[in-house]
């Protein structure tokens, strides 16, 4: 019977990895405290709902383009992902746009 001898080879830390994992930390912390400060301020509205939307948006595009390494991919790519969903966004808000001057014209 024949053993194997596993080798672990210790990496040195990459200090360029590290310093954008807290980059990223860092301005996905402010953008949520942004929106906790907002919370707590703002009466319920239009506008609160609006700036969170928005907000949450934001957070989104930048997960996805640090985290699923989006911002590394050819233009092509990125504008196969983007454009769709940016649609996608424009669609809801002009169907809530309809939906909410329909219901104001009935009611």
């Amino acid at each position: 019977m024949m053993t194997e001898e596993n080798n672990v080879v210790v990496q040195p830390v990459d200090k360029a990895k590290i310093k954008q994992i807290v980059k990223v930390a860092v301005i996905l912390g402010i953008i949520t405290s942004f929106e906790f400060a907002i919370a707590f301020t703002i009466g319920a509205g239009t506008v609160k709902t609006s700036i969170f939307v928005i907000m949450t948006l934001v957070k989104a595009f930048y997960i996805i383009w640090e985290f699923m390494h989006l911002g590394h991919e050819v233009k092509g790519l990125k504008w196969m992902i983007i454009a769709p969903t940016l649609f996608v966004i424009w669609l809801l808000v002009a169907l809530l746009m309809e939906g909410t001057a329909i219901h104001n014209a009935l009611f």
